[in-house]
């Protein structure tokens, strides 16, 4: 599966079943379902790489300072790009980890 794969996989009404939760989250966020998202990245939170999705969603939600808090989790330096772009990123780094296991 590539990044315009999985995008037009969020027009599904159900996700694929062999996701990873990071994809899984990423999938519920495109959906609108910002709470569902946030329930599979807490339930991670001790993982770095959800920590990335994790600030991710708190920037979208606009709680920037809790997005900042985990980007340091995650060991980077908070996203300027567009939401759009990073959402795309995430995925994008996600489908490959997902490809290489």
């Amino acid at each position: 599966m590539d990044l315009q794969e999985f995008t037009l996989s969020t027009t599904r009404t159900s996700p694929q079943s062999d996701l990873s939760p990071m994809l899984l989250a990423l999938w519920h966020l495109r959906k609108g379902d910002w709470d569902r998202a946030h329930a599979i990245v807490q339930e991670r939170e001790e993982e770095s790489s959800s920590a990335w999705v994790h600030a991710h969603l708190h920037r979208v939600e606009g709680d920037l300072s809790n997005a900042g808090y985990w980007y340091r989790r995650a060991g980077m330096k908070a996203a300027k790009t567009e939401l759009e772009e990073e959402w795309k990123a995430l995925v994008a780094h996600f489908l490959a980890k997902q490809g290489s296991q």
